[in-house]
C-alpha cells in the first residue's frame, strides 16, 4: 500500500537531488547556440558536414512546402508519406539491407527493435559500453539481460551458453565514448553457434565506415544477413533528424505491427525525411566524404598523441582524449570554448569506466587550418596529467 507523502511538497526531494549533483560536479545545463556562432564546433555529430549543405536545407524546405510542417499523425494512420517510403527504399538499398523502417529518432528505433524482437523468457546479451537507448530498450523488453564485458565475443558466448529460447546479442558498431569499433564479424560467428540474432546500432558508423559510408555492418560483410538487424540515426552523418531500423523484410513487417514506438508515435516530419534523403543521395554522389571523415579523425588523433595527450585511436569519426578528473575535464572544455573551440565533455555517470574525457568529432568539411587550430587549442588548454 502506497504511503502518503510526509511533506506538503511532493517534489521537495528534487532540491536534495540537485544538491547531490552539485556536490559531485554533475550539474548539466542547456546552452542555446546562435545560428551564426563564431565557434569551431567539434562537439556535434555532423560527421560529413551536411547539416547546412544547401542541397540538404533546400530539400527540407521543399518537403515542408509540399507535405506540410508535420507528418500529421502516426505512420499507420496519416503519418506515412510517399517521401517516407522513398527514404526507406533508398536507405535499405544503400546499406545493403532488404528493408528499412523510419522512425522519429534513433532512440525510438532502438526501443522499437529491442522491445519487438525480444520477450519475457528471452535473453539479451548487451555490451557494457552500449548507448543509453539500447540500455533502456533492454529494460523495456522484459527479457533477461546479461551485460557482457566490452567488445568481448568470448563473454557473449558464455552468456548465451545454456540458454534455451529466443536470444539477441546487442552492440553499438562504434561506441560513442571512445570511438572504438565492435568486433561484429566475431559476434556474428558466436550468434550463429547458438541460433541467436544480432542487433547492431550503427549510429556512428553510417556515413563514415564501409564502402562510401554504407556503414559498419556493410564493412563487416553482415549487411543483408537473415539474422542481423541494424539501427541507424539520421541525425549524425545525414545531418537531419530521425532514425531507422534495417533488416530482413519479415522483421520490418513485424515491427510495423508490434513496435510501440512506431505504432503510437507521430511520423517523422517531412522536412527531416526530405533532408535525410538529400544527404543520402549526396553521399552516394560524393563517397569521398566518408573517407575524409576518417582521415580527419586520424589526423586529430595523430597530432594529439604526438603532443603527449592520452587520445584513443579512433575507428570512425570520434576522437576521445582522457582527462585526469571530472573537474579537470569540465575546466578543459570550458577553456577550449573560451578559446573558440567547442568540444564534448564526458564524465561519470555518462562514462561506464568512470574515466572523464573530452570528445572531439571529426568532420569531413574541416580544413587543414581548422584541424591545426583545434589541436593547438586542446593542447594549449590541457590540464597537467
Amino acid at each position: 500500500m502506497l504511503q502518503r507523502p510526509t511533506s506538503a511538497d511532493p517534489f521537495g526531494w528534487i532540491e536534495e537531488e540537485a544538491a547531490r549533483r552539485t556536490k559531485a560536479g554533475l550539474v548539466r545545463t542547456l546552452r542555446p547556440r546562435p545560428a551564426d556562432s563564431p565557434l569551431l564546433d567539434l562537439a556535434s555529430n555532423d560527421y560529413l558536414g551536411l547539416t547546412r549543405h544547401p542541397e540538404v536545407t533546400g530539400a527540407a524546405q521543399d518537403a515542408a512546402a509540399r507535405w506540410g510542417a508535420g507528418a500529421t499523425g502516426s505512420r499507420l494512420v496519416t503519418g506515412t508519406t510517399e517521401l517516407h517510403t522513398e527514404l526507406e527504399r533508398e536507405l535499405a538499398a544503400f546499406t545493403g539491407f532488404e528493408a528499412a523502417l523510419v522512425l522519429s529518432s534513433g532512440y525510438a528505433a532502438n526501443l522499437a527493435a529491442l522491445t519487438a524482437l525480444t520477450a519475457r523468457g528471452g535473453l539479451i546479451a548487451s555490451d557494457a559500453g552500449n548507448h543509453a537507448s539500447l540500455v533502456d530498450g533492454c529494460r523495456l523488453s522484459r527479457a533477461e539481460t546479461a551485460v557482457v564485458p566490452h567488445a568481448d565475443p568470448a563473454a557473449v558466448r558464455k552468456a548465451l551458453d545454456g540458454h534455451q529460447g529466443r536470444a539477441l546479442v546487442v552492440t553499438d558498431s562504434v561506441f560513442s565514448v571512445d570511438g572504438d569499433a565492435a568486433p561484429l564479424a566475431e559476434h556474428l560467428a558466436v550468434v550463429r553457434e547458438f541460433g541467436a540474432a544480432l542487433l547492431v546500432d550503427d549510429a556512428h558508423g553510417l556515413g563514415v565506415l564501409g564502402d562510401g559510408g554504407r556503414g559498419a555492418p556493410y564493412a563487416a560483410g553482415l549487411a543483408g544477413a537473415p539474422d542481423v538487424v541494424a539501427t541507424v540515426t539520421l541525425s549524425k552523418s545525414l545531418g537531419s533528424q530521425g532514425g531507422a531500423v534495417l533488416g530482413p523484410a519479415r522483421v520490418i513487417d513485424h515491427l510495423v505491427n508490434a513496435a510501440r514506438t512506431f505504432i503510437f508515435d507521430t511520423g517523422l516530419a517531412p522536412a527531416a525525411a526530405g533532408a535525410a534523403l538529400a544527404s543520402l543521395r549526396l553521399l552516394r554522389r560524393e563517397p569521398e566524404r566518408a573517407a575524409r571523415a576518417r582521415e580527419v579523425s586520424a589526423l586529430l588523433y595523430g597530432k594529439l598523441t604526438a603532443a603527449g595527450l592520452a587520445a584513443v585511436r579512433p575507428d570512425a569519426a570520434v576522437v576521445s582524449v582522457r582527462a585526469p578528473s571530472a573537474d579537470a575535464a569540465l575546466k578543459w572544455a570550458a577553456d577550449c570554448r573560451a578559446a573558440g573551440l567547442v568540444v564534448g565533455c564526458f564524465r561519470p555517470p555518462s562514462v561506464p569506466d568512470g574515466i572523464s574525457r573530452l570528445r572531439l568529432t571529426a568532420r569531413a568539411d574541416l580544413t587543414g587550418t581548422q584541424i591545426e587550430g583545434a589541436v593547438d587549442t586542446v593542447v594549449r588548454t590541457a590540464p597537467s596529467l
